[in-house]
């Protein structure tokens, strides 16, 4: 991760209240991976379970870091100043926060199992029509992602969205510490990371903390998710949903070429997508928006010229065939709604699902693995290929109904699925956990 610092002179007085150590050199930017250093940057080396970030400082010296933020200093380099502290991560949580400290301005916490990047990022853009609008970049909603996001907010800065992850317990209540949000949205909570936390219950625990933390300020409630809307709070709610009684009512509208239509309190929003989880996302992310009085108008408009994120359900077409890219990442409930998403897609032809392994599932993994094949049965897709050490559960339930076939090696998916879907009309969905890497799939197979 790397960012270019806005205010480079502020920043280095703020370091020095929290470190009581003076910048010896201008810090223009930061790192916390070496290779993707430049001239001028603070390098913050990070001692993680595998990688010692504090035995790269020489490597962050070469590619032009002046200052290295160190819990080890390297005592055989002289020609960067090394700012010792007793954990990196703690440091620049502290001063990311006393930056935040700097802005009297609403800070809208987003988390949950599903849909938080695509919800921030149709937050930002609805709420970009009227305001000045900062967000966390990408996916930098981790323990040092978000610190860095904060440090990216300007003066003329008129609200924050920042989307806060979790893997752990105690993620969510030290994030809620550093970004001190005003206001907060879960988009849902589903089995996710159960590797770190063991039960759903427990995700629920730690999801709702950011609704807890927000006990003076307001928070956003989907009354259509069965465990937040078992969630009561002392805190302003507005809720939002397909339950009537929601502040925003929203009803989803086929129309004849298979886009969805979502209405709003009687707003019509045109998706352009066939999506019904980002119908989901537009909901939430437009409920949002027009309490910050968005004018409906803004949002319509909005929602027509909004671009997903890489590997987020884009959709694409070589020739006949039609691929939903949702590779970016995949726990047991997006992947349900991605089968029944491809399911329903109005397309003629096969309907084939490229499966990798969904990670951080622990105990459960054999579990949700062999689930997500009863589902394919369920849905009668056409073609099952899975690739991966777990997704071997999900070839296992199926039969001959149905064409599967499981790989461990890219190479000879890629060789198969090529020629499976030779001149054939198809809709191929890609979906998997980030460490599967699909996308590289996808551009094998297409050549893109």
């Amino acid at each position: 991760m790397r960012i270019s610092l806005t205010n480079p002179k502020r920043f280095s007085k703020i370091f020095n209240e929290i470190t009581n150590t003076a910048l010896t050199s201008t810090v223009t930017g930061i790192c916390t991976d070496s290779r993707e250093c430049i001239q001028g940057d603070l390098f913050i080396a990070i001692s993680g379970a595998k990688v010692d970030g504090n035995s790269f400082i020489a490597n962050a010296l070469d590619a032009g870091a002046v200052a290295a933020l160190t819990s080890n200093a390297n005592k055989s380099i002289e020609s960067i100043q090394q700012i010792v502290v007793e954990n990196t991560i703690v440091t620049i949580s502290k001063i990311a926060n006393l930056w935040r400290k700097q802005f009297n301005i609403p800070v809208i916490g987003i988390t949950g199992s599903n849909g938080k990047t695509t919800t921030k990022e149709l937050l930002k853009h609805f709420l970009s029509t009227q305001y000045t609008v900062h967000a966390t970049r990408g996916n930098f909603n981790t323990s040092i992602g978000v610190p860095l996001s904060l440090l990216l907010i300007e003066k003329n800065d008129d609200l924050s969205v920042i989307e806060m992850g979790a893997n752990q317990p105690g993620d969510i209540k030290t994030l809620c510490e550093i970004v001190e949000p005003t206001h907060g949205l879960i988009t849902n909570i589903a089995p996710a990371h159960l590797e770190g936390f063991g039960s759903i219950e427990n995700v629920a625990m730690e999801k709702t903390e950011l609704f807890k933390y927000l006990s003076s300020g307001t928070i956003f409630k989907n009354l259509s998710d069965k465990i937040i809307e078992r969630f009561n709070s002392s805190s302003k709610t507005i809720t939002y949903g397909f339950d009537i009684n929601s502040d925003y009512f929203a009803k989803i509208q086929r129309e004849n070429n298979g886009n969805i239509k979502l209405i709003i309190n009687n707003y019509e929003l045109d998706t352009k997508s066939t999506n019904p989880i980002f119908a989901k996302n537009i909901l939430a992310a437009a409920a949002v928006a027009n309490t910050f009085n968005i004018k409906w108008k803004n949002i319509q408009e909005g929602v027509s010229t909004f671009s997903p994120t890489f590997g987020r359900g884009v959709i694409s077409k070589y020739g006949n065939i039609t691929v939903i890219d949702d590779s970016y990442n995949a726990n047991y409930s997006s992947t349900l709604a991605a089968i029944e998403y491809l399911a329903t897609y109005p397309n003629e032809g096969k309907k084939i699902f490229v499966f990798g392994d969904m990670a951080e599932l622990g105990e459960q993994a054999e579990k949700y693995h062999t689930k997500i094949g009863e589902k394919c049965l369920e849905y009668k897709l056409d073609a099952i290929f899975t690739i991966g050490s777990l997704t071997k559960f999900t070839d296992s339930v199926l039969n001959s109904d149905i064409f599967h076939k499981h790989f461990d090696s890219e190479k000879f998916l890629v060789k198969e699925l090529s020629e499976f879907i030779d001149s054939e009309q198809s809709t191929i969905l890609f979906k998997g956990s980030r460490n599967m890497q699909m996308e590289k799939i996808i551009k094998e197979v297409f050549k893109k």
